[in-house]
């Protein structure tokens, strides 16, 4: 098994989910990043629906930390390797 290192950089969805513009490898798989976008997407509407007002998320794994900002209906996410 290859071991290759953690992405480091940002992208942007749209409302629907569909990346705009992204910082980050080619190599990272565009559909992992879809499926990020719309989680986040997900986690702003219910927010909204609940009346919280949700404007950033920030997400620590063990290895790699999300900050997810919305953007009126899309969002920007940074993805940073924890050293």
């Amino acid at each position: 098994a290859r071991v290759e290192r953690l992405p480091s950089g940002s992208f942007t969805v749209g409302r629907s989910g569909k990346v705009l513009v992204s910082t980050l490898p080619h190599t990272f798989p565009e559909a992992r990043l879809q499926e990020i976008g719309k989680l986040a997407l997900d986690a702003f509407q219910r927010a909204r629906e609940a009346k919280l007002p949700l404007t950033e998320l920030h997400v620590h794994y063990a290895g790699l930390k999300l900050t997810i900002r919305d953007q009126r209906g899309g969002a920007m996410i940074f993805l940073a390797p924890v050293r």
